[in-house]
């Protein structure tokens, strides 16, 4: 009995990792080359090329891009970073050491490394809920990793960000919420 579970807990895990290394981003995700971390919420990324109307093609266009859903600590003392001092009541020291953390866990995720090589960022794929940008002009997405893992889902379940909904972008803050309560719950990443 117990070897049977074993196998099958095995098969389980073998068909979840098969499942992700042949995963296949949706025809409407757009492919981009993550160029730099600024913060645990906010990268900045290249769109390799773009075609327009079947006719015009533009290649290498670079944007801010905040993931939708995701709101970590800022990592510099800036007025964000004073307002989250007073919201959460932390001083603004912790709330910049907290950011750095959280900046940490989103670079780590976004970096290959190669054998003795220098680190590099490596590509993803966005997708786009009903507002695309900003009142700042930042680019607003789901990023997904080459594994078919949603960054802004892992940042949140691995207890690094908080869910931030702010409507019309709303796709998936249900599963934003539920990986919330389940780090806290667990005292997963800055919840320690």
């Amino acid at each position: 009995m117990k070897v049977k579970a074993i196998f099958l807990g095995l098969l389980l895990i073998f068909l979840t990792v098969s499942a992700r290394e042949n995963w296949k981003p949706p025809r409407d995700f757009v492919k981009a080359k993550v160029i730099r971390v600024i913060d645990g919420d906010t990268i900045i990324i290249t769109v390799p090329k773009i075609t327009f109307n079947n006719r015009k093609t533009l290649k290498n266009l670079k944007f801010t891009l905040r993931l939708i859903g995701v709101d970590t600590p800022e990592s510099k003392a800036n007025r964000r970073a004073k307002l989250q001092s007073r919201e959460n009541k932390k001083n603004l020291e912790t709330i910049i050491k907290l950011g750095k953390k959280a900046k940490f866990f989103t670079e780590n995720i976004l970096t290959v490394r190669k054998s003795g090589k220098k680190r590099k960022y490596t590509y993803v794929y966005l997708e786009f809920d009903v507002e695309p940008q900003d009142r700042y002009g930042r680019l607003l997405a789901y990023v997904w990793l080459p594994n078919g893992e949603m960054l802004n889902e892992k940042i949140i379940c691995s207890g690094y960000a908080y869910p931030l909904t702010i409507p019309p972008n709303v796709k998936y803050k249900h599963r934003f919420l539920r990986c919330f309560k389940e780090a806290r719950e667990n005292r997963r990443g800055l919840w320690k």
